[in-house]
């Protein structure tokens, strides 16, 4: 007798055992996936750096590569650079606070002719508002670190052809580290996004150079 008490004891020990490892197992079902980290939340600020960063790179060696083509001394080129990037960086800063303050307020106005019903989420909405500030300050900051590139080169050699060929290149490898280093942040194709950027920086300063050459030959 005792040792059918003792097997209906252990019987159900194990039922319970069983059952609370299925409880277990359903929790484990039902529960929530982790959220994922949103690489979306990222493009208000990466758009700004990146767009600043490129812009910085490729207007200020292309403004230089363009004096060079007609004045061969390093202090025109440097004064013409240095006039760039204090000038973009103002304008990148300006133009990036007044387009994403608009977006603000189109946002803004949106979120007050949304129903009662979805007033819940209003505070979780407004996290996720454009930041003027903070665009303005990522794109004024990424277009002087650009523009500093082939500044920085073309300081330090007298050499005119040496000192062409160093802006050059030093643009050149900076556009394919922006353009990895975009791709890479926001989860995007690197090779696809180094190629785009590296001929469109190569486009924007062949341009430049051939009609300053040419405006420069006719002596206009």
């Amino acid at each position: 007798m005792a040792a059918a008490d003792s097997h209906a004891q252990s019987a159900l020990s194990s039922d319970a055992k069983l059952a609370i490892s299925i409880n277990d197992v359903e929790k484990e079902i039902r529960k929530e996936p982790k959220d994922e980290f949103d690489y979306s939340q990222r493009s208000q600020w990466l758009r700004a750096a990146v767009l600043g960063a490129n812009d910085g790179l490729v207007s200020t060696a292309s403004l230089m590569m363009g004096v060079g083509a007609v004045r061969q001394d390093s202090k025109a080129m440097i004064i013409s650079g240095f006039a760039g990037l204090v000038a973009g960086a103002c304008s990148m800063a300006i133009g990036e606070f007044v387009s994403v303050y608009s977006q603000l307020d189109v946002e803004m106005a949106q979120m007050k002719r949304e129903n009662q019903r979805e007033s819940i989420n209003e505070e979780s909405k407004k996290e996720n508002l454009p930041n003027p500030i903070q665009a303005a300050a990522a794109s004024s900051l990424s277009f002087s670190i650009g523009a500093m590139m082939p500044l920085l080169g073309a300081s330090f050699i007298k050499e005119y052809k040496v000192r062409m060929g160093v802006v050059a290149v030093i643009s050149s490898f900076a556009l394919l580290v922006f353009g990895m280093v975009g791709a890479v942040l926001g989860k995007g194709p690197v090779v696809r996004s180094c190629v785009r950027v590296l001929f469109g920086g190569w486009l924007a300063m062949a341009i430049t150079f051939g009609l300053t050459k040419l405006i420069g030959g006719i002596g206009l």
